[in-house]
């Protein structure tokens, strides 16, 4: 009897689960019968976001980036014969790098001729807008993204404007350090502290070449640097 009604007691208590299962499923069912239309809406948006991006990266975007790079082709071409104002803004028959920042902001192709467009500026003397165009410039390529950092540094030295050139020089150097970039930015850095007579930070930077990147060429002048300063000092 007492097995039996043990039985019955276990029988019961699963009924109860089963019931509470039920009755929750049917509470769900409710709810997306309630609420259809505003469940139906919702992932109607989300397929359309979905698609919309892949269309616009497809259709709009690659398309754009393709173009741009044709265009960079031959704005790099005169980059590189020096003819910068033909790089800048184009022969008649090919764009420019402002124009190809203009038309194609959105591409990474844009985003390259703001560099190529800020280092031409800076050669034929538009400080102003050659900072413009290196401050809005971005990469994630290390040896580019330091090289702009440092071409703000020459536009600054140009200006007159010292110590940020001197500051932007280290910023350059110390950006993801390597054996390129960092040794040229730091001797850049050190010349511009010597240039304003504070010959302690010069020294400091040129010993830290010296000790980090002695098989560099800039290392391998740190000799006669540190030389030149401390025989001043005596």
């Amino acid at each position: 009897i007492r097995i039996d009604m043990a039985k019955n007691k276990g029988l019961d208590k699963g009924d109860e689960r089963l019931e509470s299962v039920e009755e929750a499923l049917s509470r769900s069912e409710q709810f997306i019968i309630n609420n259809q239309k505003t469940l139906i809406g919702v992932v109607t948006v989300v397929v359309v976001i979905v698609l919309g991006y892949f269309g616009v990266n497809k259709y709009y975007l690659q398309p754009k980036e393709k173009e741009a790079q044709t265009q960079m082709f031959m704005a790099e071409s005169y980059f590189e014969s020096d003819s910068l104002n033909k790089a800048l803004y184009g022969d008649g028959n090919n764009l420019g790098f402002m124009d190809i920042i203009d038309e194609f902001s959105s591409t990474d192709a844009g985003n390259l001729a703001r560099y190529y467009a800020g280092v031409s500026l800076l050669r034929q003397g538009e400080y102003e807008e050659a900072a413009k165009q290196l401050k809005k410039f971005s990469a994630g390529d290390q040896i580019i993204s330091a090289m702009a950092m440092g071409a703000l540094g020459d536009v600054y030295l140009e200006m007159g404007k010292q110590q940020e050139a001197a500051s932007q020089y280290e910023k350059a150097a110390r950006y993801k350090m390597n054996e390129l970039t960092s040794p040229m930015y730091l001797l850049k850095a050190g010349q511009t502290y010597e240039l304003m007579g504070d010959n302690n930070k010069a020294l400091k930077i040129f010993k830290e070449i010296s000790e980090k990147y002695p098989s560099t060429t800039e290392g391998r002048l740190m000799e006669k640097y540190i030389a030149k300063i401390e025989a001043a000092a005596k």
